[in-house]
């Protein structure tokens, strides 16, 4: 694997890892990665530590669905779905995924495990998936604000369209990767 990408262990008490993409519980209803592989850029890894810290102090842990992408996984979700506000285009988008600096979250209850309401559900392509809708239910509401409210203070920035989206800002400073080049024999 690429020696800036850091593989997530599935076995870690401060996270649960349900990758989407490596089954068909997604908005593809296809298995879009062959082996479900978790992994960050060594930067975002390192921020999102920060943001473990604050959910175990209120009582929570992450939920992730989606980390690193290879780029031809990039192409295959934008011949499911080409809207860039949702999907970034794989030959000229930020493709933030790709770059192993995006991370597709929500909160769960440490003692539980069940998920935070968030007001829709992950990859929810309409409006009220986006920050700033104010339709949502109050209780919702609090719990975006509450996962917003980590994320950046570990230093992640939001998507505008996807509740559950955060990524590292400064995206030139990271190169974009094909599975080939990061080493991950995730398709």
């Amino acid at each position: 694997m690429l020696e800036s990408l850091v593989q997530l262990s599935p076995d870690h008490e401060d996270w649960t890892i349900d990758l989407r993409l490596a089954g068909t519980n997604n908005f593809t209803g296809q298995q879009v990665y062959r082996k479900a592989l978790a992994c960050l850029h060594r930067d975002a890894f390192n921020n999102l530590e920060k943001a473990v810290l604050g959910a175990r102090k209120l009582g929570y842990r992450l939920h992730i669905w989606d980390v690193f992408r290879p780029l031809e996984a990039q192409q295959k979700l934008w011949g499911f779905h080409p809207d860039a506000r949702y999907i970034s285009p794989p030959d000229n988008g930020p493709r933030n995924h790709c770059r192993g600096i995006a991370v597709d979250l929500t909160l769960e209850r440490m003692n539980s495990g069940e998920l935070l309401e968030m007001g829709t559900g992950f990859d929810d392509f309409g409006e009220l998936a986006h920050h700033n809708n104010l339709e949502i239910e109050a209780e919702a509401l609090n719990n975006r604000l509450v996962l917003a409210g980590l994320m950046h203070t570990a230093g992640f920035i939001c998507h505008p369209f996807e509740w559950w989206h955060y990524e590292l800002p400064d995206l030139e400073r990271y190169p974009v990767l094909s599975d080939r080049l990061a080493g991950t024999d995730m398709m």
